[in-house]
């Protein structure tokens, strides 16, 4: 009972934009409260507009609305850190030794579930979100969570190694295929890996099907014999 208080308490003063506990809580006229820094940058991507919205509900404003800390909410806040009442996070969402850590998190870190190529960051279940929600976000390569991502950007160009160059055997990003690998025989990273894949499978496979005709052959390319 206490945990699932403690988790309602969490998701209840918590920003729905950085989604950490609010920090100098504001509430808007449609009711719904933010971090004073979080609702400002969102708003302040809106001045050409001169038409203001609540990233929740959509509702709009205008003018812009002026922005007043919520004492009140501040103050529940405050007690909330100050006794602890946070959600219980199990122990094995926790980056452990030989795990990637979330870039977001702050104090403890919890353990990331996916990298993204264009921001060169790490992300946890709870921080990776506004990559699927928010349109900002849609183009954003995702891949599993690893430590080298360095290795997946291109050292020229600062751009995701998207594309394959079978001439040279080597994987470069769009502006280097473009450039230096113009007309070389290219396909998708994600093409030559599915390709890989298929000929892993059936080179696994062939063995198997020498053995079922019943006759005893050493795979020279498997190292599998069968008897």
């Amino acid at each position: 009972m206490a945990e699932a208080s403690s988790a309602l308490d969490q998701n209840q003063f918590s920003c729905p934009i950085c989604l950490d506990l609010l920090q100098d809580p504001v509430t808007i006229p449609c009711g719904h409260s933010y971090c004073m820094s979080c609702i400002k940058s969102c708003w302040d991507q809106e001045d050409h507009a001169g038409v203001y919205s609540c990233p929740q509900c959509r509702q709009t404003f205008t003018p812009r609305p002026v922005l007043g800390r919520n004492t009140m909410l501040a103050e529940v806040v405050r007690n909330l850190k100050k006794t602890g009442l946070q959600a219980a996070t199990p122990a094995d969402h926790y980056a452990g030794p030989g795990d990637v850590e979330c870039d977001v998190c702050t104090g403890r870190k919890h353990k990331a579930v996916k990298s993204c190529l264009v921001c060169q960051a790490s992300y946890c279940e709870t921080h990776l979100q506004p990559h699927y929600e928010s349109p900002a976000f849609k183009k954003h390569k995702l891949t599993d969570a690893t430590g080298r991502r360095q290795d997946k950007i291109c050292s020229h160009h600062d751009r995701p190694l998207e594309v394959y160059c079978r001439t040279d055997q080597q994987c470069v990003c769009l502006l280097c295929m473009m450039d230096k690998h113009r007309g070389h025989d290219t396909v998708s990273v994600a093409a030559q890996k599915a390709e890989k894949r298929v000929r892993q499978r059936v080179s696994e496979e062939a063995p198997v099907a020498i053995c079922a005709s019943g006759v005893g052959v050493t795979s020279a390319t498997s190292h599998v014999t069968c008897d």
